[in-house]
């Protein structure tokens, strides 16, 4: 048997195969649609290894009972080199139990893989669009916009390593009202900057001291000259400024998180020079998907953007939408919804067929009019999914927490990587789906116990590590080098590894390749720290009950060859957590201090 880097898919090959074999005797139609036959692991450890839903998704298309369909497939399963055992239970299900054999040579496919472990290439290359954060630049980035941020991140990480070639994209909101808020209360600093008493905030500008140094910032320019400006000579100055200087505030908070974006791609490019909007516009237009008229008005709860009016409407409804969308104001200048389009569309024009956008929690109302514009102004050829970020309850020790004295509204991203670390940021933003919303207390995430989960995982690499510094009195030979002692464990005897506890570690690892390719199809980097926590959980079972059974630790020093298997199983346990965490973006670290 030859190793596999993953099991689960090897073993849905071989029952794809025998559902061929069926075709061709007749016992399945030609032409039947194998592609909702899954393998998985059964949700009951007892019924076996691994289970497959073939018979009962296909029992239909074939005329047949599924249980007698079954009985079919496991007349094939069991000739197959990898089964040792095939049952068929209720009206169809078919559990199977693998050799032993199989689940070694997977431990040794982990070991010899190292870092690449999990890798596919299930994406092809396909060119992805992952856009997130995408926050108005008017200030530092917030706790809600660190989820965003962390998610995006995972995401794209996750993709790259199942072979999308990802592209990681901030959208700047540069264009629209917002920014001339903050052009006007960046002006009130710069006046600050200059010795002038401004006293009280003015309500509808931005109160926040961040603003402090864009205002010293344009004194050192520009001295008193934009005093002696009118608005509309001085606010395009101030804001191209302020903005500039709010983008690199943000690029640090995210550089904090280490996030890093390939492309920063400006709102107010679609609108200037060229005129993108406008352009998609007319080409909406030509193709008789714009039209002038009148909204009725909206039944139930009110929508923003209506207005009693003659307008230009944009046919969303053939595209899927609730109702057409106005692309123009009643002063002529795009709606966002409008840019927006633009904006989509020229991702489609660079190549990306397929886009992922993740939104707060307060766009979820938005959704489906952009996956209709898209779908629209690709002509079908391109898809969007929206992943929404629901809110983050920041809490110290299940209090809420007060808002921030640099921010005035809120409590800032930097300020919480900078009291608890990047790694527990990263991890715990993630250890949540991301449309529930999220708890997150400064207390509870730098415990030092299992009720943290960030702490529990990273505490397995770290303990897997100790392990190989301690066995080396038993091993002298063994490697200290990372690689080095991969190698040399993958020609111990895993034969010896015959506890249930072992056995279970193992199929847990396995499970790694399976669940990564899960969660990138799925688009739920969620996945891989829930599976990080239970592996770490049953590797520190493990170690637990070797604390209370002295043959089952990992270190027997009077047997050599018994070490050497078990830390095979240790080494598989650490390589699958330090991938882990890498697509998470976490550290994993050799030791705790």
């Amino acid at each position: 048997m030859a190793a596999s880097q993953n099991l689960f898919a090897d073993m849905q090959k071989r029952v794809l195969a025998a559902a061929n074999a069926l075709i061709g005797e007749g016992v399945l139609p030609a032409g039947t649609d194998l592609s909702r036959v899954v393998v998985e692991p059964p949700k009951d450890a007892t019924h076996g290894d691994m289970a497959t839903n073939a018979a009962m998704v296909l029992a239909k298309e074939a005329g047949r009972k599924p249980r007698d369909l079954a009985e079919a497939f496991a007349g094939k399963l069991r000739a197959d080199d990898l089964v040792a055992r095939v049952d068929v239970a209720g009206p169809g299900f078919i559990n199977l139990t693998l050799r032993p054999a199989a689940w070694l040579d997977a431990l040794r496919a982990a070991i010899a893989a190292g870092e690449r472990y999990g890798h596919s290439d299930i994406g092809k290359a396909e060119k992805v669009n992952v856009e997130y954060v995408s926050a108005n630049p008017t200030g530092p980035m917030h706790v809600g916009h660190c989820r965003g941020a962390v998610f995006g991140d995972a995401l794209a990480n996750l993709l790259a390593f199942t072979g999308y070639d990802v592209t990681r994209e901030y959208y700047i909101n540069d264009a629209g009202a917002q920014v001339d808020v903050l052009a006007r209360s960046a002006f009130l600093r710069y006046r600050e900057a200059l010795g002038e008493t401004v006293g009280a905030i003015p309500d509808g500008l931005y109160p926040g001291d961040y603003l402090k140094p864009v205002g010293e910032a344009l004194a050192r320019e520009y001295g008193r000259s934009l005093n002696e400006k009118p608005e509309s000579e001085w606010l395009p100055l101030v804001r191209t400024r302020s903005v500039a200087m709010m983008m690199n505030m943000i690029r640090d908070d995210l550089a904090a998180l280490n996030v890093n974006h390939e492309v920063f791609f400006s709102e107010r490019s679609l609108v200037e020079g060229d005129d993108l909007v406008g352009r998609m516009i007319a080409q909406l237009r030509s193709a008789g998907e714009v039209y002038e008229g009148r909204l009725p008005p909206p039944k139930g709860a009110p929508v923003e953007d209506w207005e009693d009016r003659e307008q230009t409407l944009f046919r969303t409804t053939d595209f899927g939408d609730d109702v057409d969308r106005p692309l123009l104001k009643s002063d002529g200048s795009y709606t966002y919804f409008a840019s927006d389009i633009a904006y989509h569309k020229s991702k489609f024009d660079r190549g990306f067929h397929t886009m992922i956008d993740v939104w707060g929690a307060d766009h979820g109302g938005y959704i489906k009019r952009m996956q209709a514009a898209v779908k629209a102004v690709t002509g079908g050829k391109a898809a969007l999914d929206v992943k929404v970020v629901q809110l983050v309850k920041l809490l110290r020790g299940g209090e809420p927490v007060k808002m921030s004295k640099r921010a005035g509204e809120f409590v800032t991203l930097r300020e919480v990587v900078d009291e608890v670390g990047r790694d527990a940021v990263r991890f715990m933003m993630l250890f949540r789906k991301n449309d529930a919303v999220l708890d997150f207390d400064l207390a509870k995430v730098i415990e030092q116990s299992r009720d943290n989960p960030v702490f529990y995982v990273q505490y397995g690499h770290a303990r897997g590590c100790s392990i190989f510094r301690m066995a080396r009195e038993t091993l002298p030979d063994l490697p200290a080098e990372p690689q080095s002692r991969a190698a040399f464990l993958q020609r111990a005897d895993l034969a010896r590894l015959a506890d249930e506890g072992e056995r279970a570690l193992i199929r847990k690892i396995a499970q790694f390749p399976r669940v990564v390719e899960a969660a990138a199809l799925s688009h739920e980097p969620h996945r891989i720290a829930f599976y990080l926590y239970e592996l770490a959980s049953e590797f520190h079972g493990q170690w637990t009950r070797g604390t209370g059974s002295p043959h089952l630790r990992f270190i027997i020093q009077e047997d050599s060859q018994l070490t050497a298997a078990r830390l095979a199983l240790v080494q598989g346990v650490v390589t699958v957590l330090a991938t882990g965490l890498a697509l998470l973006g976490v550290a994993a670290p050799d030791e705790m201090r």
